[in-house]
Protein backbone atom coordinates (compact mmCIF):
# COMPACT_ATOMS: atom_id res chain seq x y z
CA UNK A 1 0.00 0.00 0.00
CA UNK A 2 1.19 3.49 -0.92
CA UNK A 3 1.81 6.29 1.51
CA UNK A 4 -0.30 8.77 2.04
CA UNK A 5 1.15 12.23 0.11
CA UNK A 6 1.61 14.89 2.50
CA UNK A 7 -1.71 17.10 2.91
CA UNK A 8 0.55 20.20 1.85
CA UNK A 9 3.59 20.22 0.45
CA UNK A 10 6.16 22.97 -1.13
CA UNK A 11 9.14 22.40 -3.02
CA UNK A 12 11.64 25.40 -3.65
CA UNK A 13 9.59 28.56 -3.10
CA UNK A 14 11.34 31.42 -4.04
CA UNK A 15 9.95 35.40 -3.98
CA UNK A 16 11.60 38.33 -5.57
CA UNK A 17 10.59 41.87 -5.25
CA UNK A 18 12.32 44.85 -7.01
CA UNK A 19 15.63 41.89 -7.79
CA UNK A 20 15.52 41.29 -3.87
CA UNK A 21 15.10 37.52 -2.68
CA UNK A 22 12.80 37.50 -0.04
CA UNK A 23 12.08 33.74 0.25
CA UNK A 24 14.65 31.58 -0.93
CA UNK A 25 14.18 28.17 -1.83
CA UNK A 26 11.63 27.08 1.31
CA UNK A 27 10.46 23.75 1.21
CA UNK A 28 8.49 21.71 3.40
CA UNK A 29 5.64 19.56 3.84
CA UNK A 30 2.84 18.90 6.71
CA UNK A 31 0.56 15.88 6.81
CA UNK A 32 -2.90 15.71 7.90
CA UNK A 33 -3.25 16.64 11.61
CA UNK A 34 -0.03 18.67 12.23
CA UNK A 35 0.20 21.51 13.45
CA UNK A 36 3.58 23.10 11.44
CA UNK A 37 4.91 27.07 12.86
CA UNK A 38 7.28 29.06 10.56
CA UNK A 39 8.89 30.89 12.76
CA UNK A 40 11.17 34.07 13.08
CA UNK A 41 11.40 37.71 12.98
CA UNK A 42 9.69 39.67 11.40
CA UNK A 43 10.47 40.39 7.69
CA UNK A 44 12.06 37.39 7.29
CA UNK A 45 10.25 35.87 4.85
CA UNK A 46 7.14 34.01 6.75
CA UNK A 47 3.92 36.25 5.79
CA UNK A 48 4.92 36.17 2.07
CA UNK A 49 5.37 32.12 2.24
CA UNK A 50 2.24 32.06 3.23
CA UNK A 51 0.55 34.25 0.86
CA UNK A 52 2.09 31.91 -1.81
CA UNK A 53 0.67 29.44 -0.37
CA UNK A 54 -2.71 31.20 0.09
CA UNK A 55 -2.46 32.05 -3.31
CA UNK A 56 -2.86 35.37 -3.30
CA UNK A 57 1.07 35.95 -4.22
CA UNK A 58 2.78 34.29 -7.12
CA UNK A 59 6.17 32.43 -6.85
CA UNK A 60 8.55 33.20 -9.01
CA UNK A 61 10.11 29.71 -8.22
CA UNK A 62 8.92 26.01 -7.06
CA UNK A 63 5.57 24.65 -6.71
CA UNK A 64 2.91 23.73 -4.09
CA UNK A 65 1.29 20.77 -4.22
CA UNK A 66 -1.98 19.86 -1.61
CA UNK A 67 -2.87 15.77 -1.14
CA UNK A 68 -0.06 15.12 -4.00
CA UNK A 69 -1.95 17.06 -6.51
CA UNK A 70 -0.30 20.31 -8.29
CA UNK A 71 -1.89 23.99 -6.82
CA UNK A 72 0.57 25.84 -8.39
CA UNK A 73 3.79 26.28 -9.91
CA UNK A 74 5.25 28.91 -12.11
CA UNK A 75 3.29 28.17 -15.35
CA UNK A 76 0.14 26.54 -13.80
CA UNK A 77 -2.05 28.34 -10.92
CA UNK A 78 -5.44 27.24 -9.39
CA UNK A 79 -7.62 30.11 -8.13
CA UNK A 80 -7.24 31.28 -4.65
CA UNK A 81 -11.46 30.46 -3.78
CA UNK A 82 -10.82 26.39 -5.33
CA UNK A 83 -7.79 25.69 -3.27
CA UNK A 84 -9.95 24.11 -0.12
CA UNK A 85 -7.46 26.58 1.58
CA UNK A 86 -8.55 28.09 5.31
CA UNK A 87 -7.42 31.55 6.34
CA UNK A 88 -7.17 33.25 9.43
CA UNK A 89 -5.29 36.77 10.17
CA UNK A 90 -3.94 38.80 12.72
CA UNK A 91 -6.70 41.11 12.04
CA UNK A 92 -10.15 38.58 12.39
CA UNK A 93 -11.57 39.96 9.26
CA UNK A 94 -14.77 39.30 10.19
CA UNK A 95 -17.51 41.04 8.18
CA UNK A 96 -18.85 43.95 10.76
CA UNK A 97 -22.59 43.65 8.69
CA UNK A 98 -22.81 40.03 9.10
CA UNK A 99 -23.70 38.24 12.28
CA UNK A 100 -21.73 36.04 14.35
CA UNK A 101 -23.60 32.61 12.74
CA UNK A 102 -23.57 34.39 9.27
CA UNK A 103 -19.81 34.86 9.36
CA UNK A 104 -19.30 31.38 10.79
CA UNK A 105 -22.18 30.35 8.09
CA UNK A 106 -20.12 32.27 5.09
CA UNK A 107 -17.74 29.91 3.43
CA UNK A 108 -20.91 26.95 3.60
CA UNK A 109 -22.87 26.28 0.57
CA UNK A 110 -26.36 27.40 1.22
CA UNK A 111 -27.90 24.81 0.47
CA UNK A 112 -26.26 22.73 2.56
CA UNK A 113 -28.38 20.52 4.52
CA UNK A 114 -26.19 20.94 7.61
CA UNK A 115 -25.33 24.27 7.41
CA UNK A 116 -27.04 25.49 11.03
CA UNK A 117 -26.32 22.51 12.86
CA UNK A 118 -22.71 22.87 11.79
CA UNK A 119 -22.46 26.40 13.24
CA UNK A 120 -24.07 25.55 16.22
CA UNK A 121 -21.74 23.14 16.84
CA UNK A 122 -18.81 24.72 16.43
CA UNK A 123 -19.82 27.92 18.53
CA UNK A 124 -20.70 25.68 21.20
CA UNK A 125 -17.32 24.20 20.91
CA UNK A 126 -15.23 27.72 21.52
CA UNK A 127 -18.03 28.70 24.08
CA UNK A 128 -19.90 30.62 22.42
CA UNK A 129 -23.19 29.19 22.31
CA UNK A 130 -26.11 31.41 22.05
CA UNK A 131 -23.80 34.62 20.27
CA UNK A 132 -25.08 33.79 16.63
CA UNK A 133 -27.61 36.71 16.91
CA UNK A 134 -24.79 39.10 17.92
CA UNK A 135 -22.21 41.14 15.50
CA UNK A 136 -18.67 41.49 16.23
CA UNK A 137 -18.96 44.72 17.33
CA UNK A 138 -20.61 43.80 20.16
CA UNK A 139 -17.63 40.67 21.06
CA UNK A 140 -14.35 40.95 23.08
CA UNK A 141 -11.32 40.38 21.61
CA UNK A 142 -10.98 36.91 22.19
CA UNK A 143 -14.71 36.41 21.72
CA UNK A 144 -13.81 37.57 17.84
CA UNK A 145 -10.66 35.88 17.42
CA UNK A 146 -12.93 32.41 18.14
CA UNK A 147 -15.56 33.30 15.76
CA UNK A 148 -12.74 33.99 13.06
CA UNK A 149 -11.57 30.41 13.80
CA UNK A 150 -14.84 28.79 13.34
CA UNK A 151 -15.02 30.98 10.60
CA UNK A 152 -12.28 29.12 8.99
CA UNK A 153 -12.98 25.70 10.09
CA UNK A 154 -16.40 25.71 9.34
CA UNK A 155 -15.99 24.29 5.39
CA UNK A 156 -13.85 21.77 6.93
CA UNK A 157 -10.61 22.77 4.87
CA UNK A 158 -7.94 20.40 4.33
CA UNK A 159 -5.27 22.64 4.93
CA UNK A 160 -5.44 25.96 7.47
CA UNK A 161 -2.86 28.93 7.52
CA UNK A 162 -3.06 31.22 10.16
CA UNK A 163 -1.12 34.55 9.85
CA UNK A 164 -0.03 36.19 13.51
CA UNK A 165 -3.73 34.78 14.32
CA UNK A 166 -3.23 36.10 18.45
CA UNK A 167 -0.82 39.02 18.24
CA UNK A 168 -4.56 41.50 18.52
CA UNK A 169 -4.98 39.53 22.00
CA UNK A 170 -4.12 40.83 25.44
CA UNK A 171 -1.81 38.53 26.90
CA UNK A 172 -3.31 37.47 29.52
CA UNK A 173 -5.80 36.20 27.28
CA UNK A 174 -3.41 34.08 24.65
CA UNK A 175 -2.56 31.30 26.73
CA UNK A 176 -6.15 29.94 27.06
CA UNK A 177 -7.09 30.87 23.56
CA UNK A 178 -4.26 29.49 21.99
CA UNK A 179 -5.03 25.74 24.10
CA UNK A 180 -8.54 25.99 23.25
CA UNK A 181 -7.65 26.50 19.68
CA UNK A 182 -4.87 23.99 19.50
CA UNK A 183 -7.77 21.52 20.95
CA UNK A 184 -10.20 22.10 17.97
CA UNK A 185 -7.41 21.90 15.40
CA UNK A 186 -6.59 18.62 16.26
CA UNK A 187 -10.02 17.59 16.08
CA UNK A 188 -10.75 18.86 13.11
CA UNK A 189 -7.56 16.99 11.86
CA UNK A 190 -6.21 19.86 9.21
CA UNK A 191 -2.71 20.62 8.14
CA UNK A 192 -1.82 23.75 10.04
CA UNK A 193 0.66 26.56 8.91
CA UNK A 194 0.81 28.63 11.79
CA UNK A 195 2.58 32.08 11.25
CA UNK A 196 4.38 33.59 14.31
CA UNK A 197 7.07 36.01 15.72
CA UNK A 198 6.70 35.04 19.19
CA UNK A 199 9.06 31.52 20.04
CA UNK A 200 6.38 31.05 22.91
CA UNK A 201 3.56 30.56 20.77
CA UNK A 202 5.37 28.44 18.27
CA UNK A 203 6.53 25.83 21.58
CA UNK A 204 3.23 25.74 22.78
CA UNK A 205 1.57 24.57 19.13
CA UNK A 206 3.73 23.40 16.97
CA UNK A 207 4.24 19.77 16.68
CA UNK A 208 7.19 20.90 14.34
CA UNK A 209 9.10 24.56 13.95
CA UNK A 210 10.25 25.90 10.56
CA UNK A 211 13.05 28.47 11.92
CA UNK A 212 13.26 31.26 9.13
CA UNK A 213 16.15 33.99 9.07
CA UNK A 214 16.49 36.24 6.37
CA UNK A 215 13.82 34.37 3.78
CA UNK A 216 15.28 31.09 3.95
CA UNK A 217 14.61 27.44 6.48
CA UNK A 218 17.91 27.55 9.07
CA UNK A 219 16.42 24.83 11.40
CA UNK A 220 13.56 22.56 11.24
CA UNK A 221 12.74 20.00 14.23
CA UNK A 222 10.22 19.50 17.33
CA UNK A 223 10.21 22.44 20.25
CA UNK A 224 12.05 20.50 22.31
CA UNK A 225 15.02 19.90 19.57
CA UNK A 226 15.16 23.29 18.30
CA UNK A 227 15.33 25.29 21.82
CA UNK A 228 18.13 22.17 23.28
CA UNK A 229 20.08 22.30 20.13
CA UNK A 230 19.93 25.56 18.07
CA UNK A 231 21.88 25.51 14.92
CA UNK A 232 23.72 28.34 15.72
CA UNK A 233 23.82 31.20 18.64
CA UNK A 234 21.44 33.32 17.03
CA UNK A 235 18.73 30.42 16.67
CA UNK A 236 19.53 29.85 20.50
CA UNK A 237 19.38 33.49 21.24
CA UNK A 238 15.75 33.54 19.25
CA UNK A 239 14.21 30.88 21.66
CA UNK A 240 15.11 32.98 25.11
CA UNK A 241 17.67 34.98 26.46
CA UNK A 242 21.58 33.87 26.56
CA UNK A 243 25.13 34.81 27.95
CA UNK A 244 27.87 34.41 25.77
CA UNK A 245 30.94 33.74 27.00
CA UNK A 246 34.06 34.45 24.15
CA UNK A 247 36.83 32.94 23.49
CA UNK A 248 39.73 31.49 21.31
CA UNK A 249 40.89 27.67 20.57
CA UNK A 250 43.97 26.89 22.01
CA UNK A 251 44.99 22.96 21.05
CA UNK A 252 41.52 21.91 21.17
CA UNK A 253 40.60 23.84 24.17
CA UNK A 254 39.47 27.43 24.95
CA UNK A 255 39.64 29.25 28.27
CA UNK A 256 37.41 30.88 30.52
CA UNK A 257 36.68 32.04 33.78
CA UNK A 258 35.11 28.87 34.07
CA UNK A 259 38.02 26.86 33.18
CA UNK A 260 39.12 25.30 29.88
CA UNK A 261 36.45 24.07 27.60
CA UNK A 262 36.72 21.48 24.97
CA UNK A 263 36.18 22.68 21.94
CA UNK A 264 38.04 20.11 18.90
CA UNK A 265 37.61 20.25 15.18
CA UNK A 266 38.53 24.07 15.26
CA UNK A 267 41.45 25.87 14.64
CA UNK A 268 43.73 27.13 16.84
CA UNK A 269 42.82 30.82 17.40
CA UNK A 270 39.28 30.16 15.84
CA UNK A 271 36.88 32.94 17.93
CA UNK A 272 34.61 30.59 19.78
CA UNK A 273 30.76 31.96 21.50
CA UNK A 274 30.27 29.69 25.01
CA UNK A 275 26.34 30.03 25.11
CA UNK A 276 24.35 29.58 28.67
CA UNK A 277 21.01 30.32 29.22
CA UNK A 278 20.37 32.32 32.52
CA UNK A 279 18.26 29.19 34.15
CA UNK A 280 21.92 27.09 33.65
CA UNK A 281 24.21 29.49 35.97
CA UNK A 282 24.35 28.38 39.41
CA UNK A 283 25.33 30.89 42.18
CA UNK A 284 27.04 30.33 45.38
CA UNK A 285 27.32 32.85 48.76
CA UNK A 286 31.00 33.82 48.46
CA UNK A 287 31.48 32.51 51.70
CA UNK A 288 35.52 32.89 51.67
CA UNK A 289 36.40 36.67 50.52
CA UNK A 290 38.80 36.61 48.26
CA UNK A 291 40.27 32.72 48.52
CA UNK A 292 40.09 29.97 46.47
CA UNK A 293 36.37 28.43 45.97
CA UNK A 294 36.58 24.87 45.15
CA UNK A 295 36.48 23.32 41.84
CA UNK A 296 33.20 21.23 41.46
CA UNK A 297 31.51 18.80 39.24
CA UNK A 298 30.42 21.47 37.58
CA UNK A 299 33.74 22.89 36.57
CA UNK A 300 35.50 25.88 37.93
CA UNK A 301 33.34 28.61 39.74
CA UNK A 302 34.59 32.29 38.93
CA UNK A 303 33.64 35.27 40.98
CA UNK A 304 31.26 37.84 40.33
CA UNK A 305 29.43 40.87 41.65
CA UNK A 306 26.23 42.00 41.74
CA UNK A 307 25.18 44.80 39.28
CA UNK A 308 21.07 44.54 39.91
CA UNK A 309 18.54 42.48 40.71
CA UNK A 310 14.62 42.58 39.93
CA UNK A 311 11.91 40.20 40.67
CA UNK A 312 10.17 39.25 37.59
CA UNK A 313 7.01 37.08 39.28
CA UNK A 314 8.22 33.28 39.33
CA UNK A 315 11.18 34.27 39.26
CA UNK A 316 14.32 36.71 39.89
CA UNK A 317 16.64 37.85 37.38
CA UNK A 318 20.41 38.94 38.89
CA UNK A 319 22.63 40.55 36.71
CA UNK A 320 26.56 39.89 37.43
CA UNK A 321 29.87 41.25 36.64
CA UNK A 322 32.81 38.78 36.23
CA UNK A 323 36.05 39.57 38.37
CA UNK A 324 37.88 37.85 35.67
CA UNK A 325 37.65 39.91 32.22
CA UNK A 326 34.39 41.94 33.17
CA UNK A 327 32.12 39.99 31.21
CA UNK A 328 28.24 40.56 32.25
CA UNK A 329 26.14 37.68 32.96
CA UNK A 330 22.46 37.01 34.00
CA UNK A 331 20.88 34.24 36.36
CA UNK A 332 17.72 33.27 36.83
CA UNK A 333 16.72 32.18 40.19
CA UNK A 334 13.10 30.76 41.13
CA UNK A 335 11.15 32.78 43.38
CA UNK A 336 12.91 35.57 45.25
CA UNK A 337 16.04 36.30 45.42
CA UNK A 338 17.72 39.71 45.58
CA UNK A 339 20.88 40.52 46.59
CA UNK A 340 21.96 43.71 46.89
CA UNK A 341 24.37 45.29 44.10
CA UNK A 342 28.10 45.08 44.80
CA UNK A 343 27.64 41.55 46.09
CA UNK A 344 30.18 39.26 45.71
CA UNK A 345 28.99 36.00 44.97
CA UNK A 346 30.76 32.33 43.02
CA UNK A 347 28.72 31.31 39.69
CA UNK A 348 28.91 27.96 38.17
CA UNK A 349 28.38 26.78 34.73
CA UNK A 350 25.73 23.91 34.22
CA UNK A 351 28.23 22.33 31.57
CA UNK A 352 25.90 20.03 30.09
CA UNK A 353 23.49 22.57 29.34
CA UNK A 354 26.36 24.96 27.48
CA UNK A 355 26.38 25.74 23.87
CA UNK A 356 29.60 25.68 21.74
CA UNK A 357 29.66 27.97 18.08
CA UNK A 358 32.60 29.45 16.04
CA UNK A 359 32.31 33.52 16.29
CA UNK A 360 30.34 34.92 14.40
CA UNK A 361 32.50 38.05 14.93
Amino acid sequence: MSEEPPRLEVEGLVRRFAGREVVGGVSFAIPAGQVTCLLGPSGCGKSTTLRMIAGVDMQDEGRILADGRLVCDTVFRVPPERRAIGLMFQDFALFPHLSVADNVAFGLPRTSPDRAARVDALLERVSLSGFGAKFPHELSGGEQQRVALVRALAPRPRILLMDEPFSGLDERLRDGIRDDTLALLKEEGAAVLLVTHEPHEAMRMADEILLMRAGRIVQRGAPYNLYNAPVDRAAAAFFSDINVLKGRVQGALTGTPFGDFLTPGLPDATGVDIVIRPQHLKIDFDRNGRGPHPTTSEGTPARAFVERARFLGRESLVEFRLEEGGAGLKASVPGVFLPRPGTAMWLMLRRDRCLVFPSDG
